[in-house]
């Protein structure tokens, strides 16, 4: 029998290294398919929700409005509609700034895939 040296190693062929390059693109493609998918959900409900809870904040807001306006009807009308006009504008600058904020620090939806990626090539790479 001959016994193999070292540099006689076998080498992995061309169809096990495409192989294996293939069931990673495939993994990282049905990955990124179940975050989008779970994103498009998530954003959905999102923005269900918001528009249901801004109609709703805005018939509140309008039957208060017409209270306290109705209230002071008497003594100062218009007073009591730029007072409600100014808090209307302070709370709408609050609102935007949060908006802001928010977006500003939110994460990346495909993070999961951006870390196997990055495990991959920590993987392949020397």
């Amino acid at each position: 029998m001959e016994t193999r040296h070292a540099d006689d190693a076998p080498t992995p062929s061309i169809k096990k290294m495409g192989s294996a390059l293939a069931g990673l693109v495939q993994g990282h493609l049905e990955l990124i398919g179940i975050e989008i998918q779970e994103e498009r959900a998530r954003v959905f409900k999102l923005f269900l929700l918001a528009s249901i809870s801004l109609i709703l904040g805005l018939l509140i807001l309008v039957g208060l409005s017409a209270a306290i306006v109705i209230a002071f009807w008497d003594s100062n009308p218009i007073a009591a509609i730029l007072v409600l006009c100014a808090i209307y504008a302070v709370l709408l600058a609050v609102c935007i700034s949060r908006a802001i904020g928010i977006a500003k620090e939110s994460i990346s939806p495909f993070q999961a895939t951006v870390e196997e990626l990055a495990r991959n090539r920590e993987r392949l790479l020397p």
